[in-house]
């Protein structure tokens, strides 16, 4: 055993040895991770302290799960667990299935130019701020004229009152989300097509397949490994409501709270009214151990159906 672990030390150096610069390349991405990811590992610690500014972290009381307390005990516990999961849902459900379609539109064009432009302008919404998305929706839904109404009337219905109606912005959300990532998922669904052998065309060409044939019994089902690995990293942050979205959008309109107030959101007013960061860290750890334990069962899920799908 001891001479076959050394044997695999010695091709370790030796591969390191024969590839030096690559392993130099990997050296600020490895930097990063240990820098902004494991070393704050140890501020979790936070969530289980009375955190004080002046006292540190070692110095804090230890309070154990008592900061656990406000955040599960509070009445909007539910809703906003409900509306986080909930919405979180329907962005990764709608943002994948209209990245794919846009991914397998994109593989029939074949004018280049038109190809480039329409990527371009399909995926540029993804490096807008939402504060100005933010600011585009308050002109569209807010106001007391918003031009969503003057787009009804013209139409001859209804005007609605647009911040007043919460069982709406569900809806209004999920497609600003899609218009703002679907873009952006296309492109490594286009890369993946991309990756698929030219001869499987070919031979399906030859045998007399359609084009839409050919998208529903090649492409689709090879896509479906990298639309599963991309949704099982997506399943990860359910927990994790979009607070810069829906911050900048919805704002402190508690009349839309029912349906879009989320974990982030809830716990930044209570950050601003307590200055609890011991809550905030605990919520924080919450959020972290269930994304693991729903990538996990979703995992396990996959490779019972497909190994080859799976992440690990």
């Amino acid at each position: 055993m001891q001479a076959e672990r050394k044997a695999r030390r010695g091709s370790k150096l030796r591969q390191i040895a024969n590839n030096p610069f690559l392993y130099v390349m990997a050296v600020p991405g490895l930097l990063f991770f240990l820098i902004f990811s494991y070393l704050p590992i140890y501020g979790i610690t936070i969530a289980f302290k009375d955190y004080n500014f002046s006292k540190g972290i070692t110095g804090s009381e230890w309070v154990g799960f008592k900061n656990f307390d406000y955040f599960f005990t509070s009445d909007d516990f539910w809703i906003v667990l409900r509306n986080t999961l909930g919405l979180n849902l329907l962005f990764i459900v709608f943002t994948t299935i209209t990245a794919v379609l846009i991914a397998l539109m994109f593989n029939e064009i074949r004018n280049k130019y038109f190809k480039r432009i329409s990527q371009s302008l399909i995926f540029l919404p993804y490096f807008m701020s939402w504060i100005v998305v933010g600011m585009i929706v308050q002109s569209l839904f807010g106001g007391e004229e918003p031009m969503i109404n003057a787009w009804l009337q013209g139409l001859g219905m209804e005007p609605v009152n647009w911040m007043f109606e919460a069982k709406l912005w569900p809806a209004i959300l999920t497609v600003i989300r899609v218009w703002q990532g679907a873009g952006y998922l296309s492109i490594i669904f286009l890369a993946a097509i991309t990756g698929i052998p030219e001869d499987m065309y070919e031979a399906a060409r030859i045998d007399g397949a359609s084009k839409l044939q050919i998208m529903l019994r090649i492409t689709l089902p090879l896509l479906v490994p990298t639309i599963m690995i991309m949704t099982l990293l997506s399943v990860g942050k359910i927990f994790n409501g979009d607070f810069a979205m829906i911050y900048a959008i919805i704002g402190d309109n508690s009349l839309l709270y029912p349906t879009t107030d989320v974990i982030d959101t809830f716990v930044f007013r209570s950050m601003r009214q307590l200055h609890d960061f011991g809550m905030s860290s605990a919520v924080g750890l919450f959020q972290s151990v269930m994304g693991l334990l729903f990538v996990l069962a979703a995992n396990w899920v996959t490779r019972r159906v497909s190994k080859e799908s799976a992440l690990f």
